[in-house]
């Protein structure tokens, strides 16, 4: 970051304000809501897949995960009762 204009003259140069969310020392406010949006995202899908998409969501909330495994999402599709069903003989 350059401190004044062009011609090398002194100016106004204000750093930009953030918070280093990976500081621990620093407190973290969101006032209490998480800040990742789920909202509408499953409007275009079947019941099925919007009911899974919702259960995902809700895992996802509960466990403060952003990404889950595979592990997971195989927690996720049990408890909403499927099952493999092993092949006709």
């Amino acid at each position: 970051m350059k401190n004044g204009n062009e011609n090398g003259t002194p100016g106004h140069c204000v750093p930009p304000a953030y918070v280093d969310r990976r500081n621990s020392a620093v407190p973290l406010n969101y006032g209490g809501h998480e800040r990742r949006q789920f909202r509408d995202s499953h409007s275009e899908l079947s019941d099925e897949a919007a009911e899974l998409g919702r259960a995902l969501d809700h895992y996802k909330l509960t466990h403060h995960r952003r990404f889950i495994n595979h592990e997971e999402m195989l927690e996720v599709i049990r408890s909403l009762g499927y099952q493999k069903v092993p092949p006709a003989s």
